[in-house]
């Protein structure tokens, strides 16, 4: 099962799966949702509403399941993330910036539901003025793969119609 980050969503919509031209790519997420495959977080979803444009739209169009609400076993995660961005040498802008971000909510609610993170980021070891998905996952042991390698596992299929 998935959680999908913020970006995931917005490079979907700009580049690869835009509303007008692969619908698909948005039913299938719903449907996978549906199925109990992928979710995303609350904090995501904030992000994705302020935007105000045609992704704020879907997001507010589908079901609130689809972004899960805190839970209260999620809090000896939260501090666990926490515990480790405020141990690892990153600058401390970088710390403050990711405790306030979804980001931060995402890693700690995998951790809680032993889910996959699905981001766009890339894994980065020599980064230390930001905190980046992957290299949380990778250090505290939650699977993080890309938005293509989600849709390679899942084998959702977007077939032209007649």
């Amino acid at each position: 099962m998935y959680l999908l980050d913020s970006n995931v969503f917005i490079e979907a919509k700009n580049s690869y799966y835009g509303f007008d031209f692969c619908p698909a790519f948005w039913d299938w997420l719903v449907k996978a949702n549906a199925a109990r495959r992928v979710w995303s977080i609350e904090k995501v979803r904030d992000e994705l509403v302020d935007a105000q444009d045609d992704l704020s739209k879907w997001v507010q169009g589908i079901s609130p399941g689809f972004f899960l609400k805190p839970v209260s076993q999620s809090f000896p995660n939260l501090a666990k993330v926490s515990n480790w961005a405020n141990t690892r040498g990153f600058d401390a802008a970088a710390v403050s910036t990711f405790l306030a971000t979804a980001d931060y909510y995402l890693v700690a609610e995998a951790l809680t539901y032993g889910f996959t993170v699905v981001t766009r980021e890339k894994y980065d070891a020599n980064c230390k003025k930001r905190i980046k998905i992957p290299n949380a996952c990778k250090e505290l042991g939650v699977s993080c793969i890309t938005s293509h390698e989600l849709l390679r596992r899942e084998k959702p299929q977007f077939i032209l119609g007649p």
